[in-house]
Formats: C-alpha cells, structure tokens, sequence
C-alpha cells in the first residue's frame, strides 16, 4: 500500500491550503481534496513536482510505501 502523506507535510511546514493553492496556482478545492486522502491520488507529474518544490521536500516526504 502507498501512503500519501500531503496534509501531515503541509501540518509540519505550517502551510494553509488556501496558501499552498495560491502559490501552485491551483484551485482551493484541488489541494483540499489532496490533502483529506491518505491513499496515493491521481496526480500529473507537474504538480507533484511544484508540491515538492514549494514544500521544500522530496517524493519520498510525500509518499510511504508500506
């Protein structure tokens, strides 16, 4: 199983959704939705890639495979 850990990151970095949307220029609903889920989402590889560039983190922060 992988385990998508977005909303525990974004809890340690001390980042709001609505902060996080606005700097990846993405809709609110967007990261609400990525962030209430703990099972790995559909997601293109352009936004993971601003998700790890803003959160300061690698795919390894935002993804637990156990």
């Amino acid at each position: 199983m992988i385990i998508w850990r977005l909303n525990r990151l974004m809890a340690e970095r001390r980042v709001t959704g609505k902060e996080l949307a606005t700097r990846l220029a993405v809709h609110p609903n967007t990261i609400s939705k990525l962030r209430r889920t703990d099972e790995m989402p559909l997601i293109n590889g352009e936004l993971l890639d601003k998700l790890c560039n803003y959160l300061n983190c690698n795919l390894t922060d935002l993804i637990e495979r156990v």
